[in-house]
């Protein structure tokens, strides 16, 4: 249930969900609406990015467009006319996307807007070591954008729980559990943290149980703010799942 690339860039926590952070974003006081989209724009670059990578060959004019696109949605008419019961937040920022590089082919020069809004540095070198394997593939650009969304929430969940864990001390249960997330216990691994932890086989088995617990309970709330309906999240774990086992 891990994501590979999980141990890469601190992401940011939210404070609040994707939707009053939009919310937050139509209404008319500036600097709580940049922030809020800049936060977003921040934690869904990199699925923006790998779907702009599938749709032209030049990296720079990806990166271009990438930047441009995010720039667009720190504007308020972005999200005028959006609610969660229009959709998931996931469809809705994959069909922007597509909108926005499909109106941008075709042109000359590639320009990068919203001159007066201060994004915080992409790190597309970064993005490119995370993109190389998938963008040797023939994966469309949605499915780049698919698999990375669900890597990114992924990475999220963990560092939440990461972080969880080191705030209480608890960072070498952590470091030594972290492996058994997903799947069936190693119990020859468990058996080591065992004895290195100085606990007994029934304790590291409870502590392994409690964490993937946690895990699954930080998963829910993270997919719950880009949803609607608790019917959706269910729908949107099996979605994200199924997206990671697809080749």
């Amino acid at each position: 249930m891990t994501s590979s690339a999980a141990s890469h860039a601190r992401p940011r926590r939210f404070a609040t969900t994707r939707w009053s952070l939009i919310q937050q974003a139509t209404q008319g006081n500036e600097a709580p609406a940049r922030a809020a989209l800049e936060e977003l724009c921040q934690a869904y670059w990199l699925p923006v990015y790998a779907f702009m990578r599938r749709q032209t060959r030049d990296v720079h004019e990806a990166q271009d467009w990438t930047q441009g696109f995010l720039a667009s949605l720190l504007s308020r008419d972005s999200f005028a006319q959006l609610s969660p019961e229009r959709g998931r937040f996931r469809s809705f920022l994959l069909a922007a996307a597509r909108n926005f590089s499909s109106n941008e082919r075709g042109k000359k020069n590639a320009v990068v807007r919203g001159g007066q809004i201060v994004l915080q540095s992409l790190d597309y070198e970064h993005g490119e070591q995370r993109l190389a394997r998938e963008l040797a593939t023939t994966a469309t650009a949605e499915s780049l954008f698919e698999r990375q969304w669900a890597h990114a929430v992924l990475d999220r969940v963990l560092q939440q729980l990461r972080e969880e864990y080191y705030s209480t001390e608890r960072h070498a249960l952590f470091d030594a559990l972290v492996g058994n997330l997903g799947g069936a216990a190693n119990e020859g691994s468990l058996t080591v943290s065992a004895e290195k932890l100085q606990m007994s086989p029934e304790a590291i088995r409870v502590s392994l149980h409690r964490l993937r617990k946690r895990y699954r309970a930080l998963l829910r709330n993270e997919i719950s703010q880009t949803t609607n309906t608790p019917a959706e999240v269910e729908d949107e774990i099996r979605h994200l799942f199924l997206t990671l086992a697809q080749n």
